[in-house]
């Protein structure tokens, strides 16, 4: 039976976008860069049961695995410790500091030290899978991740670490206690029922219930990307318009996506606590006015929630999301799904890594997929939302738990534009000029036009 996957990108679509990558900057759609230092709540993991079988042909062999996603640093650690007692297996986890993901890994591979395995954005490993990874095509766990494989012209490079998904937070329980009546969030399916919504809190006493980031990878890379990624709800479809726009196709001024973003981004600017000077917003304050009730409203997505943790929120406490609506058609997709896709993935080196090393990764592979241990600490420790079809455990906070609802319910639709590495900065710089009301939608949009023109 074939697969439905993320295909992504084709021969030609990987020749336009290796070039920019070598740039080496960080890109497309990936987590906030939270601190890894950051003492996170974790629950307790069952070690009495493991049923999966070890190679110990393997014990005493060493491997490494870069890791772009700083926020599980320390359960990635945990995770490589528990492997190593049950195979004998040793997993150094490395930390990308100060460099791209991108940049960290070709230094290493030049260096002629590349690690056996990389945690990466689904970007960077399409423009270094061909040359530099192992095929793992004919691995068991890619019928477990069936619709959120990657593949590169018919082949599979990565393994999909997680689902992360992004959109409106809400506080039901600000809601509730402002309106004085309960709160159905699948109630809110256009963007005339959230502008009301809006209205009716600011008449009860929430002056300003939206909190927006003034950053440019949230700007240039969280907000403007639902203008590719709405076109059908699907990585090809975003991938079409952006070739269409590229080609000069499709007109952005006249394509209705690139319009309704824009309606939904004035309504969220309108509400905006801090839109007397939206670029001194602080994004941390963002997390405290959520959680104390100065706001209703946060965009950001399932990432936020050690920020929501530290300003006080409990995994009992009920938020969500509400899809990014573009426009008052109830049926539109977009007005009742939220974006939820894989963010990161692993590649294995099919370089320099040696046959045994090679098998190492594969089998810490296979253990994060199958194994009883592994499967939990994928979710309990490093609190990230599986891929994998086979894994019974949900997530415990409620932002990664509702966007695991929704996938799993079909209300999420599976869409990530392969874009540039300089995307995010030079649109987001643009961003924050509209946002900050100097600059007007006709400019803005001429902005993201002539951006891809001069792409080749």
């Amino acid at each position: 039976m074939r697969k439905n996957v993320l295909r992504g990108i084709s021969l030609g679509l990987a020749l336009v976008l290796v070039p920019a990558m070598l740039t080496g900057c960080r890109f497309g759609f990936a987590s906030d860069p939270d601190d890894p230092n950051e003492e996170v709540k974790e629950e307790p993991i069952d070690t009495s049961v493991d049923t999966f079988e070890y190679d110990s042909a393997l014990s005493g062999t060493n491997i490494t695995l870069l890791n772009s996603k700083a926020e599980i640093q320390v359960a990635l650690e945990k995770m490589g410790e528990e492997f190593e007692k049950k195979s004998g297996v040793h997993v150094e986890v490395m930390p990308v500091t100060d460099d791209s993901p991108y940049t960290k890994v070709v230094s290493l591979y030049n260096s002629g030290n590349p690690p056996t395995m990389s945690i990466l954005d689904t970007t960077d490993v399409i423009a270094l899978a061909e040359e530099k990874a192992a095929d793992l095509s004919e691995e068991d766990w890619t019928e477990e991740a069936e619709g959120y494989l990657t593949e590169v012209n018919g082949k599979v490079y990565s393994l999909p670490l997680c689902i992360e998904g992004r959109g409106v937070i809400y506080n039901k329980t600000v809601i509730e206690e402002a309106l004085g009546e309960e709160f159905d969030p699948d109630s809110i399916t256009t963007l005339e029922n959230f502008t009301a919504l809006l209205d009716r809190l600011v008449d009860a006493g929430i002056e300003k219930p939206v909190s927006m980031a003034k950053e440019d990878w949230s700007l240039g890379a969280h907000h403007l990307q639902f203008v590719y990624e709405t076109y059908d709800g699907t990585s090809e479809g975003a991938q079409e318009v952006i070739k269409q726009i590229k080609d000069g196709t499709m007109d952005l001024h006249s394509y209705d996506r690139m319009q309704e973003f824009l309606d939904m981004f004035d309504v969220l600017k309108e509400y905006n606590v801090a839109k007397g000077d939206p670029l001194g917003a602080d994004y941390d304050e963002m997390a405290i006015d959520l959680a104390d009730g100065k706001t209703a409203f946060w965009f950001n997505g399932n990432w936020a929630w050690p920020n929501l943790s530290e300003a006080g929120a409990e995994n009992e406490d009920a938020y969500g999301f509400l899809p990014y609506f573009m426009n008052n058609d109830e049926d539109d997709f977009a007005n009742r799904q939220i974006q939820g896709s894989p963010s990161k993935q692993v590649m294995l080196d099919g370089q320099l890594a040696s046959e045994k090393e090679q098998a190492a990764a594969k089998e810490f592979l296979n253990w994060i997929v199958y194994s009883e241990i592994g499967q939990q600490m994928m979710v309990k420790t490093c609190n990230l939302i599986p891929p994998f079809q086979n894994n019974p455990y949900e997530p415990s906070d409620p932002l990664s738990r509702d966007i695991y609802e929704k996938v799993h319910e079909g209300r999420a639709f599976n869409a990530s534009a392969i874009v540039p590495n300089d995307h995010w900065a030079v649109l987001g710089a643009a961003m924050q000029k509209y946002l900050a009301e100097r600059s007007d939608r006709e400019e803005l949009i001429t902005s993201v036009q002539e951006y891809w023109d001069e792409q080749e």
